[in-house]
């Protein structure tokens, strides 16, 4: 079973433009990733940004950069003195208005761009070796404004770990957002809550028994700040990676809810295949197989429910590589 949003409930996904394809990069190419547009573009819309084409600057264009000086951080056009920072962050305020508007799910950035590079940007300082700690001026501002919105760099989705973390992300965001749209049950939230249980419990145990107190207390808390805390915290927790040691743990409580119903040599082969995946030996995509198998064939309620079983398009094959 695929714990996944309706087809027919696009989920829009905000894009530097270049990474589709588009050649607005300085030196009139691009960087187009077939990842983003051949594989998850079957599943997301894409909305697309170049701030830089935004504020007036031409394709090709002359380098533009971060600068430090007394000041702060500065964006600069060091060929002709030009500081483009007030353009760009009036463009950053705009752009982000009409972001709101298209209630995006998630984000991808361009790496080490000075306008969308969400980290490690390169700061040019004087004469000496510019620094690795910059944030493109679009980035930050997009950053600080959507705070819960899953928000990754293409290079980084590089990354089996990083990749899988994201796309779990935005699916989860989607759900969540969903959920909250308009006025709902709290009946609707403790559902929400109880099928998505292995999936915090594998990125934050703690953070689960927190949300499960919010729940809890809902009633007596008023809708919209329970509606941004329960955001803000769900989706925290899932920003922390899922480890093996995590998951493992995960797999093992699972394991409990076949006690009853696998025979001896049914179950000590599931128990294999966890200590297998624990050890480093086979990836988390083999004991989730075997799980998934004996909870359609067994048809457990509980788990068929659990979002962390089918969190992403099986497709995707992101638990084939962690």
């Amino acid at each position: 079973m695929q714990n996944l949003p309706p087809s027919d409930e696009p989920i829009r996904i905000g894009i530097s433009t270049c990474l589709l394809g588009e050649r607005v990069r300085y030196d009139g190419g691009h960087k187009h990733d077939p990842f983003l547009t051949n594989t998850l573009g079957r599943y997301f819309e894409w909305v697309p940004s170049c701030p830089e084409v935004a504020i007036g600057l031409g394709v090709p264009r002359p380098t533009i950069r971060l600068q430090a000086g007394e000041d702060g951080v500065r964006l600069v056009m060091p060929d002709r003195g030009d500081d483009l920072t007030a353009r760009m962050q009036a463009y950053s305020h705009e752009r982000i208005r009409q972001l709101e508007r298209e209630d995006l799910r998630g984000y991808v950035l361009k790496k080490q761009s000075p306008s969308c590079g969400m980290e490690r940007v390169k700061v040019y300082q004087g004469r000496g070796m510019p620094r690795r700690d910059g944030v493109g001026l679009f980035a930050a501002a997009l950053l600080e404004h959507f705070p819960n919105l899953p928000i990754e760099e293409e290079g980084r989705l590089h990354d089996p770990n990083l990749r899988e973390n994201w796309i779990e992300r935005v699916f989860a965001y989607h759900r969540l957002r969903t959920l909250f749209a308009g006025r709902f049950a709290l009946g609707r939230l403790v559902d929400f809550h109880t099928r998505h249980k292995f999936m915090l419990m594998a990125h934050s145990p703690s953070a689960y028994q927190q949300l499960g107190r919010m729940v809890a207390a809902a009633k007596s808390m008023p809708r919209d700040q329970l509606r941004a805390q329960y955001e803000s915290q769900f989706m925290a927790a899932l920003r922390m990676i899922a480890t093996t040691r995590k998951n493992t743990n995960v797999l093992q409580h699972i394991l409990g809810f076949f006690k009853k119903d696998l025979d001896r040599p049914a179950r000590e082969e599931l128990i294999e295949k966890i200590d297998d995946y624990h050890r480093g030996y086979v990836p988390l995509v083999v004991p989730l197989t075997l799980i998934n198998h004996y909870v359609r064939l067994l048809d457990v309620a509980y788990l068929r429910d659990q979002i962390y079983l089918n969190p992403h398009p099986k497709e995707l094959a992101l638990r084939n590589h962690v």
